[in-house]
């Protein structure tokens, strides 16, 4: 085993739901689902717009952030821990597409699961999908640390956070538009630092005489809870597809591109995370040959590569964290933002946009501070965190869908009727429901613990909106 230890302008205030159009939604290239005179997000991205932020959101290096924690859980499976995660996306992936035709909301799943299943539900199920985008930011400044600590590890792990959020903060604040420019270059890097490694890690399996085999996807050789176990820690590696849903309202054609948006994500993400991990797998069938589990990447890059590709694979990394930051926080506010502009949130301080730019700057210095308090955390914990609300939304995107296909074939749609309309609208989201069950139980306890947390704090918030539970809490219907 080798050794490597050493749209137009909108200034008023937000609106409540029952000001909201009927439909949530615009007729046209991304106007918002505001009322009349109500706060709106600018439409302008094109589709290749909403893949860059897509995949600067997951980050093509995203498979280097916690490939020695899940190489440990799985005993070196993290190809089949991938393939598992990737079934239960890619299910996941096409209700979201399905949904994001229907509706062109900034809420995503909070307003998907609102129409389909009652706006209490949704609710609830944008509170918990919070955890997870609003944890994001603070998740990408501590890999920040991480990987700068690997080649300066002189320099404070506070530096790297701070300086960080900082940076991720600003570009956020002066527009979509530009944010969404400046994503392009960086996704376009990060690419070129991921095929520069992949290369380098070929070339050292077949150099070490090593053979590609399937050991690393053989699931008689792994117990079901390491591998489901292993498998709960990555759906943050996928959560780009999710995000871009929150970015229906500022699209040019929302109804078209959002869905393929979401495909394409998934597919390129797929394909790459499992060829990556394999080849590091069988570079490494046994991680902790690397010596530091939480940064094995970096050093699997020196050992590969040498000192000058570590350096390089650790400024390639940077791009990611600042193209993740970036569309992590973009994401946060603007499902911050619908949450707002419907008033479950306050919406005096949530439901605003700044009036020069279309954006909704509190929230985004909201999230921007909580990123912050990486310093705090270690990765392990802060993974688990976020997957609890992203197996939730995801669960919830799966079960909306089949609540849309009750609902039409009662109304008698042409559309939810025949064994096509039922694979399509029942059995796939249903699959993907229960595997999504699954990764999330698999979550660690203390995780699911600060989960639960959370959801009974957001039940709370419930029961102020609606006195008591006595008032009934609107989200307005979806009209067709």
């Amino acid at each position: 085993m080798p050794d490597v230890s050493s749209p137009a302008p909108d200034s008023s205030a937000a609106v409540s739901a029952a000001s909201v159009p009927a439909d949530g939604t615009a007729a046209t290239g991304g106007a918002a689902a505001g009322a009349p005179g109500g706060a709106r997000l600018r439409g302008g991205l094109k589709l290749r717009h909403i893949v860059f932020l897509g995949l600067a959101f997951m980050a093509p290096l995203a498979v280097f952030d916690t490939f020695g924690l899940v190489s440990e859980t799985t005993d070196g499976h993290v190809p089949l821990a991938y393939l598992a995660v990737l079934i239960a996306v890619g299910l996941t992936a096409l209700s979201y597409a399905r949904m994001a035709r229907r509706i062109t909301s900034a809420g995503s799943v909070y307003t998907y699961a609102g129409k389909a299943l009652g706006a209490p539900v949704g609710f609830l199920v944008g509170w918990s999908a919070t955890l997870d985008y609003v944890l994001l930011p603070m998740l990408n400044a501590l890999l920040a640390a991480i990987y700068m600590g690997a080649v300066l590890p002189a320099v404070p792990a506070w530096v790297w956070v701070l300086s960080t959020v900082v940076i991720c903060t600003a570009l956020n604040l002066v527009g979509v538009r530009p944010a969404a420019k400046v994503n392009v270059a960086l996704v376009l890097v990060q690419g070129g630092v991921a095929v520069a490694f992949l290369v380098f890690a070929v070339r050292a399996v077949v150099t070490h005489g090593r053979s590609f085999g399937a050991a690393g996807f053989d699931p008689a050789t792994v117990a079901l809870p390491d591998l489901f176990g292993g498998a709960s820690l990555l759906a943050l590696s996928f959560l780009g597809f999710d995000a871009v849903s929150t970015l229906s309202e500022e699209a040019e054609h929302p109804r078209r591109d959002i869905p393929r948006a979401i495909l394409l994500i998934v597919a390129a993400a797929g394909v790459f995370f499992l060829a990556v991990t394999y080849v590091m797998q069988t570079l490494f069938p046994d991680v902790s040959a690397v010596g530091d589990i939480v940064g094995a990447s970096p050093r699997i890059a020196r050992y590969i590569g040498g000192a000058a590709f570590q350096t390089v694979f650790v400024g390639g990394y940077l791009t990611a964290v600042l193209g993740c930051g970036l569309t992590q926080q973009m994401s946060a506010a603007r499902l911050l933002f619908a949450m707002g502009r419907d008033g479950m949130l306050p919406h005096s301080v949530f439901g605003r946009l700044d009036p020069r730019t279309g954006v909704p700057a509190v929230n985004v210095l909201v999230v921007g501070v909580i990123a912050a308090s990486a310093v705090f955390l270690d990765l392990g914990s802060a993974a688990s965190l976020i997957n609890f609300g992203a197996y939730v939304a995801f669960a919830a995107v799966n079960l909306a869908v089949i609540g849309f296909w009750v609902r039409d074939r009662r109304a008698g749609r042409p559309e939810a009727r025949g064994p096509a309309a039922a694979v399509l609208q029942l059995v796939l989201p249903g699959l993907g429901l229960v595997v999504n069950v699954a990764l999330w139980i698999s979550l660690d306890t203390p995780a699911k613990i600060v989960g639960v947390v959370w959801a009974l704090a957001g039940a709370g918030i419930l029961a102020l909106r609606s006195g008591g539970f006595r008032r009934p809490i609107r989200i307005p219907e979806l009209v067709e």
